[in-house]
C-alpha cells in the first residue's frame, strides 16, 4: 500500500516540476489554434495518444519532450488568452442565503429581445460590448445596447457587474454605421424564454463516446473571421438526446428549452451562433447547419427513416410546417435529409434567421432529387462501421468548412464552383450615395456570364465544334495521356518487374501560378509570340520539331506524333518552344484571350492547404525520406477505431474529387439536360469555360513530360507505357527506389521523379512481374490495366479485386 502511495505523490510531483499548464488549459490552447492531437504529436515527434493523454491528465511529458512542449503552450497562450486575463480581476462573492440566490439567479436569466436589424433583415453588428444581461462581449444590440442573441447570454458575475452598469449608459453608435431604429422587443412566443433549461438538460452520468470524439479543426480558430466573432460562429451542430434531455457536440451553443417539436423550431429561430463566414470580403457567408441524430429523431416524435410514400411525406411536412408556423418559421417546399428552416423579414417571432437541416439517418433515403441535395453530405456522415452518424457529420463538417473556406454543395463539381466564388467573389455590391440603393458588377478579372465558346474550343457537345468536325476541320484535343505504349528496349526486356508509379493531385501541381483565360478570346491573325504570358489556343504544326523517343509525345494526348498542325493550349506551346526548339514565328492563327491571370490561385491554396493536412493526420507529410514514405503509405487506410485517422481519409477523398470534379464542370456535359436546355443553362453559364479546362490539362500534361524527361536525363529510364497519370517503368526490383534521381546526399532531385504525397510528387501503385505484361502487350491490351491486380510487393490480387480502368484510383481525366 505505501508503495502505491508513494508512486502516486511520486507522479504529482512530476506533474508539479514540469511547469506546464493544467491539461484543460493544455487542451483549451490546441483546440483554439485549431490543431489535432496528430499534429502536436508530429511536431513533437510522439504519439498522438500521448497528446490526448497529456490533456486529460492520465500521462505526464517526459522530460525530454517538456521543453518543446513548454514552447508550444507558451506561444500558443501568447495567441489565444484565456477569457480570464482578458477580463477584470474577480471580485471576491459575498455569501447570500438560499433563497436571496435563487430570487437573484431567476432576475439574471436573460429574456428574449428582438436584436436591432439592417434595413435587409440582417442583423446590426458593431464593436463588441459588454452586454446588458450577463456582461460578457457581444457585437449585437438590442435598441442600441449591447445585448446576445437568444439564449446565449450567461448568468452575470460579480465581476461583471460593473462593465453592465456602464453598458445601462447611453452608448454612441459607431460612426461607420447608421443609428439603429429603436424597436420595441417582440413579445415571446412561448412563455419561457428559450434557452438551455436545467431541466431538459440533464448532465449525462458518463461520457457518451460519440460525443467524446475529437473535433478537427474547430471553426473558431479559421483565420479569415474576425477575431471578435471567430469564437461565436460554428458552421454546424449535432443534436442528440440523452436521458430525455439534449446534448449538443458544440457546448458553446445553448440547448432548445423543451423536448417538443416546437420547442425545437422555437431554438431554431432564436438566431443561433451557427454561421459558414464568408472567405473573402466580398463574397457572401452561408447558413450554419443543425444535424438531428437518431436519438434526437425519436425524442421529437420524427419518424426513424424517411417516408417512402408520398401521401406519408405529405402528412409530416405538414406536420413540420405547422410546428413551424407557430414561431413565425418556414421549411422548404422538399423534404428530404437536407432542408431549410427560416424566418422572413418582419414575419412574427423573431429576426430573419436561415438554418439548414441534416437528418443523419435519412442520408441516402429519398427519391434522386432528395437525395442530390446532400451527396456529399452522405459521406461525411459515415462513421468507419458504415453506420450514417450525425456527430460524425458535424465533426467533419466543421473540419471541411474550416480547411477550405465553403460549405459542401451537391456534388463534388459543384462545390468547386462555390470555393471558386467563395475565395474570389464575381460579384461585388455597390451603394449607390444619392438613391441608397444598392447594385451589383463584375469584379475585376471576374469570368463573364454568356456563351463565350470559340469553334476549336467549345466542347464536345456544343454545336460549334459539331459543325467544325462535319467539315473535317481540327479541334483543340488538350487532355490527359491516354494509352500511351512503346516496345521494351533490350535493357528493359531482361528487368524482372514492371513497376506503376501515379502522380498526387497532378492538377493541383500547376493551378496555382497558372495564367488562364479570364476574359473571352479572339481571334487573331499572324499573333505575335510573348514567351507564354498571354492564355490562348494556337494555330502550330509540331510535325517538324523533333522529340525524345523513349517518352510520349509532350503535345499530343495519345503521345504519338501529330500529323499535322492543330489547335493548342498556351503551355503546350511554351513549352515546346523552349525545351523542343519550335519557332512560334511560324504561328498563323491564335484565339487569345482578352484577360489572362491566375484564376485559380486562392482556390489551389483553399484546397491543397485542405488536402496536406487530411494526409498529415495519416502520418504523410511533405520532405519524408522515399522509404518512410512508402511505409507509411501502404498503412495510411488502415484507420481502425481512430476517428482523427478516419476523419482525415475521408476528407483527403473528398478534396481530391473536389479539384478533379471542378476542373472537368469547366466542359460539363450534363447529358440528363436536352440539347436546348443545355445550351441555356450549361453554356450559357461563367463555370462553362472548356478553354480553360484545356489549359489545365495542358499543364499538368506538360509538368509530368517534364519530370519524365528530366529523370531521363538523369538516370537513362523511361516509362514504357503511361495512362493519364500513371507510369510504368521496367525495374530489377518490386519497388520504385531505384528509378529515383537523388543527389550525392540522398535527397531527391528537384523537377524528376520523387515520392511524396505533396501534389506533383509520386506515390508506389503496384509491382507486376514484367512477364504478364509482355503477354497483355501481345494481346495487344494496355499493360496498366493489370495495376490493380497486383500489389506493391508483386502480389497477384485476381482482377475480381481490382478495377476495369486505368488501374489508377486518383485518375485525374475523369470528370
Amino acid at each position: 500500500m505505501s508503495d502505491e502511495l508513494f508512486d502516486s505523490v511520486d507522479a504529482l510531483l512530476a506533474a508539479v516540476s514540469t511547469g506546464l499548464p493544467a491539461p484543460a488549459e493544455r487542451k483549451r490552447l490546441r483546440l483554439a489554434a485549431g490543431l489535432t492531437p496528430a499534429q502536436v504529436a508530429a511536431a513533437l515527434r510522439v504519439n498522438s495518444t500521448l497528446v490526448v493523454a497529456w490533456e486529460d491528465g492520465s500521462a505526464v511529458p517526459g522530460p525530454d519532450v517538456v521543453p518543446a512542449y513548454t514552447r508550444l503552450l507558451e506561444g500558443l497562450a501568447a495567441r489565444f488568452p484565456a477569457f480570464e486575463q482578458q477580463s477584470a480581476a474577480p471580485v471576491a462573492p459575498q455569501p447570500q442565503a438560499p433563497a436571496q440566490a435563487l430570487e437573484q439567479s431567476a432576475a439574471q436569466v436573460p429574456q428574449p429581445v428582438m436584436l436591432d436589424q439592417n434595413p435587409d433583415g440582417s442583423l446590426l453588428m458593431a464593436a463588441a460590448a459588454p452586454c446588458v444581461q450577463c456582461g460578457q462581449p457581444s457585437v449585437y444590440r438590442a435598441q442600441g445596447r449591447p445585448m446576445h442573441l437568444g439564449g446565449f447570454c450567461r448568468p452575470a458575475t460579480p465581476a461583471t457587474e460593473a462593465a453592465v452598469e456602464a453598458t445601462h449608459q447611453p452608448t454612441p453608435a459607431p460612426a461607420e454605421q447608421r443609428p439603429a431604429t429603436p424597436t420595441p422587443a417582440a413579445a415571446p412566443v412561448t412563455s419561457e424564454p428559450v434557452r438551455p433549461a436545467p431541466t431538459a438538460s440533464p448532465a449525462p452520468a458518463a461520457p457518451r463516446p460519440a460525443t467524446a470524439r475529437p473535433a478537427a479543426r474547430p471553426a473558431s480558430a479559421r483565420p479569415a473571421a474576425p477575431s471578435a466573432a471567430a469564437a461565436r460562429w460554428w458552421p454546424a451542430v449535432a443534436l442528440d438526446a440523452v436521458d430525455g434531455g439534449w446534448v449538443l457536440d458544440v457546448p458553446q451553443i445553448p440547448a432548445p428549452a423543451g423536448t417538443k417539436l416546437g420547442d425545437w423550431f422555437a431554438w431554431l429561430g432564436t438566431g443561433l451562433p451557427l454561421r459558414v463566414e464568408r472567405a473573402h470580403a466580398s463574397g457572401r457567408g452561408g447558413d450554419g447547419m443543425v444535424c438531428l441524430t437518431a436519438g434526437a429523431l425519436k425524442q421529437l416524435g420524427l419518424p426513424a427513416t424517411l417516408p417512402a410514400t408520398e401521401k406519408a411525406l405529405a402528412s409530416l411536412q405538414a406536420k413540420l410546417v405547422k410546428a413551424a408556423a407557430v414561431v413565425g418559421m418556414e421549411i422548404s417546399d422538399q423534404i428530404g435529409p437536407s432542408f431549410h428552416v427560416f424566418r422572413r423579414t418582419g414575419s412574427a417571432g423573431g429576426p430573419k434567421t436561415s438554418v439548414r437541416v441534416t437528418i443523419a439517418p435519412w442520408l441516402g433515403q429519398g427519391d434522386s432529387r432528395q437525395q442530390a441535395t446532400s451527396a456529399l453530405a452522405a459521406p461525411l456522415a459515415t462513421a468507419p462501421d458504415g453506420t450514417k452518424d450525425g456527430l460524425t457529420l458535424t465533426r467533419r463538417y466543421r473540419a471541411f468548412t474550416t480547411d477550405l473556406g465553403a460549405a459542401p454543395g451537391a456534388t463534388t463539381a459543384t462545390t468547386a464552383m462555390l470555393l471558386l466564388d467563395a475565395v474570389r467573389p464575381r460579384v461585388e455590391w455597390v451603394k449607390d450615395e444619392t438613391t441608397g440603393e444598392w447594385s451589383s458588377h463584375l469584379r475585376e478579372g471576374a469570368l463573364p456570364k454568356g456563351d463565350l465558346c470559340v469553334p476549336p474550343a467549345a466542347g464536345a457537345r456544343h454545336p460549334l465544334t459539331r459543325d467544325l468536325l462535319s467539315r473535317g476541320e481540327a479541334v483543340c484535343e488538350e487532355e490527359d495521356y491516354k494509352w500511351w505504349a512503346r516496345e521494351l528496349t533490350e535493357q528493359e526486356a531482361v528487368r524482372p518487374w514492371a513497376v506503376a508509379v501515379d502522380v498526387c493531385a497532378s492538377y493541383l501541381s500547376v493551378t496555382d501560378s497558372l495564367r488562364l483565360p479570364v476574359g473571352p478570346l479572339e481571334h487573331v491573325k499572324n499573333p505575335a509570340w510573348d514567351g507564354g504570358k498571354t492564355a490562348g489556343l494556337w494555330w502550330c504544326d509540331f510535325t517538324g520539331t523533333p522529340v525524345d523517343e523513349l517518352l510520349p509525345h509532350p503535345a499530343t494526348f495519345h503521345g504519338q506524333p501529330p500529323t499535322g498542325p492543330g489547335w493548342y493550349a498556351t503551355p503546350t506551346v511554351a513549352y515546346m518552344a523552349t525545351t523542343y526548339g519550335f519557332d512560334p514565328s511560324t504561328i498563323t492563327h491564335a484565339y487569345l484571350s482578352t484577360h489572362t491571370a491566375p484564376l485559380l490561385k486562392e482556390w489551389t491554396g483553399r484546397i491543397r492547404g485542405g488536402y496536406k493536412r487530411a494526409y498529415a493526420d495519416l502520418g504523410l507529410v511533405d520532405g519524408q525520406a522515399s522509404a518512410e514514405f512508402l511505409a507509411a503509405y501502404a498503412v495510411h487506410k488502415d484507420v481502425g477505431a481512430d476517428p482523427v485517422r478516419a476523419d482525415a481519409l475521408v476528407l483527403a477523398g473528398l478534396y481530391k474529387n473536389i479539384y478533379k470534379g471542378g476542373i472537368g464542370k469547366w466542359a460539363d456535359s450534363a447529358r440528363h439536360l436536352d440539347d436546348q436546355v443545355w445550351l441555356e443553362k450549361i453554356a450559357g453559364s461563367w463555370s462553362y469555360r472548356p478553354e480553360i479546362r484545356f489549359h489545365i490539362i495542358a499543364a499538368a500534361r506538360i509538368a509530368a513530360h517534364r519530370r519524365l524527361r528530366k529523370t531521363l536525363q538523369l538516370t537513362g529510364r523511361a516509362p514504357f507505357a503511361v495512362n493519364v497519370d500513371s507510369y510504368l517503368y521496367a525495374a530489377d526490383a518490386p519497388s520504385p527506389l531505384e528509378l529515383l534521381p537523388v543527389k550525392d546526399d540522398g535527397t531527391p532531385v528537384p523537377g524528376a521523379l520523387r515520392l511524396g504525397i505533396a501534389p506533383g510528387s509520386h506515390k508506389h501503385e503496384s509491382s507486376i512481374p514484367l512477364a504478364a505484361v509482355v503477354e497483355a502487350m501481345e494481346r495487344r491490351e494496355h499493360p496498366s490495366k493489370l495495376v490493380h491486380h497486383y500489389t506493391t510487393d508483386g502480389t497477384p490480387i485476381g482482377p475480381e479485386q481490382g478495377t476495369d480502368g486505368t488501374g489508377n484510383d486518383d485518375e485525374e481525366g475523369g470528370n
